[in-house]
């Protein structure tokens, strides 16, 4: 928890089919704080499986009523993501740059 009072998770590795599962279960939507952030400047979102992880959770979260806060995400996961969108931090300076295996993307 920073000084805020919001709840910080700091991801590394790399999100992918294989670890969505692990991703979801690390998150305490209900007895988590108003706000809640997820830093991905150590993590690499690779595939859609991991685009919709992100998605779901961000849906669990704005049924709370809380806000739910994702920074350092790449230009293509700010592309792919639909119903977290409204939740993206951009900072382009620190932004990674990496692409997202997905069919969506020409």
């Amino acid at each position: 928890v920073d000084a805020q009072g919001w709840k910080v998770y700091e991801l590394e590795g790399t999100l992918f089919f294989a670890s969505v599962t692990g991703f979801q279960g690390m998150f305490t939507p209900k007895t988590d704080p108003q706000d809640v952030v997820i830093e991905f400047r150590r993590a690499r979102v690779a595939d859609h499986s991991a685009i919709q992880a992100i998605d779901a959770l961000a849906e669990r979260y704005r049924a709370l009523g809380k806000r739910l806060h994702l920074r350092h995400l790449s230009p293509d996961c700010r592309e792919l993501l639909e119903r977290a969108r409204d939740m993206i931090e951009v900072n382009l300076p620190e932004d990674p740059r990496y692409r997202v295996a997905d069919d969506k993307l020409g």
